[in-house]
């Protein structure tokens, strides 16, 4: 639990990053005890940036935000609540009267330059990490926390106040000691999260990203529990069995050891095309959202891929495109294939960093439900 006196302490911190230009609404501190309340103060990661997705609604955000925060807690004598940065530099908490650790300036100084470092780690592209940048980017999406999107669906479930008379439990009432009252019985549609379908592209041009995605995979999967996933490259294969391995490097080792074309050429239309006749009507009940991951470079027919992904986005809620070279400065979908896909896709977004991938997670966060109809 947070000290109540850390209230305080968070109204104060609101009140720097507003003077400092973050407009901070007036009950985030109340959001902060709970969100620290929620994740813990064991993990550093957990409690900064739990912090800092309250009080940052812009990029531009980001930047100033860290900078208050070290130098805000760095400088308090009376903390009430206890940090802990990216670097594992833990913040104490001291009673009133306790004297300050010497040193702090510097301890503080080197926390701030690794979470700058870790910032510049997210906006590096997937292509030009080391080995030991990729482990941590790697182990950075496997802490990613976010809460997937619901959807309310047909079935529905007892309440007590609901959109709907439940005349059948009702009338089971009736003959209880309330049968003069007859008081009504109510329901209401029952929510569930909405789940996700994972297409990616594993072809010689997405050679230098297909890991990372994979690993965003597994990732979604344990923030989801459902998930389907598949990949291709001149033909599709579902991989949602091996992605159901709890340990990722294991995971994505048995992917490619099941996958029998990575890094070939690249047929989009035909692999959609198999989705549609194999697999659509197990997998994309409930009204799912599809997110496909390609860079749109295509050996088959532009005039296939367009009937497939039509076809596709009729049986879906919702489809997301993720292509890793759409971030890149002078980016044009001129591609046959993108050109084919895209009148049919929802989203089209970049995802060559990690800071991509955060901006996957906010849409996908961001979905709204949708009261599911009975197919016509």
């Amino acid at each position: 639990m947070v000290p109540t006196a850390g209230l305080a302490t968070l109204v104060d911190f609101t009140h720097r990053l507003r003077a400092e230009g973050i407009p901070v609404p007036a009950a985030t501190a109340g959001d902060m005890v709970a969100a620290l309340e929620t994740v813990g103060m064991a993990s550093g990661n957990d409690s900064f940036f739990a912090l800092r997705a309250l009080a940052c609604s812009s990029v531009e955000h980001l930047q100033i935000f860290d900078r208050v925060f070290f130098a805000f807690f760095g400088a308090m004598r009376d903390p009430s609540i206890a940090f802990v940065n990216p670097r594992q530099r833990t913040w104490t908490i001291r009673a009133e009267g306790d004297q300050p650790d010497t040193g702090d300036g510097d301890e503080v100084r080197k926390a701030a330059v690794g979470a700058s470092a870790i910032e510049r780690l997210g906006r590096r592209d997937f292509a030009d990490l080391s080995a030991a940048e990729s482990a941590q980017v790697r182990r950075l999406i496997a802490e990613m926390l976010w809460a997937p999107a619901h959807v309310t669906v047909r079935r529905r479930r007892a309440t007590i106040r609901g959109d709907r008379p439940d005349l059948r439990r009702t009338l089971r009432h009736s003959v209880g000691p309330d049968a003069d009252l007859m008081p009504l019985a109510y329901t209401e549609r029952r929510v569930r999260r909405r789940p996700l379908v994972f297409i990616a592209d594993v072809s010689g041009s997405m050679e230098r990203y297909s890991e990372m995605l994979l690993y965003f995979a597994h990732a979604a999967r344990g923030r989801l529990g459902r998930l389907e996933a598949f990949v291709f490259s001149t033909h599709l294969t579902r991989i949602t069995r091996h992605l159901a391995r709890r340990d990722p490097s294991s995971a994505i080792s048995e992917v490619a050891i099941a996958v029998d074309d990575w890094s070939s050429g690249t047929k989009i239309g035909d692999a959609i095309g198999r989705f549609n006749r194999e697999w659509s009507r197990r997998v994309t009940r409930g009204g799912p959202i599809v997110v496909i991951a390609s860079d749109g470079w295509d050996r088959g027919e532009p005039e296939l891929l367009s009937k497939e992904m039509a076809k596709l986005r009729r049986s879906v809620h919702r489809i997301i495109w993720l292509n890793p070279l759409a971030g890149r400065p002078g980016f044009s979908p001129e591609t046959r294939g993108m050109r084919a896909a895209l009148p049919h896709v929802d989203d089209f977004l970049p995802a060559a960093n990690l800071t991509d991938l955060a901006s996957v997670v906010a849409l996908l966060e961001s979905v709204p439900a949708r009261v599911l109809r009975p197919a016509s």
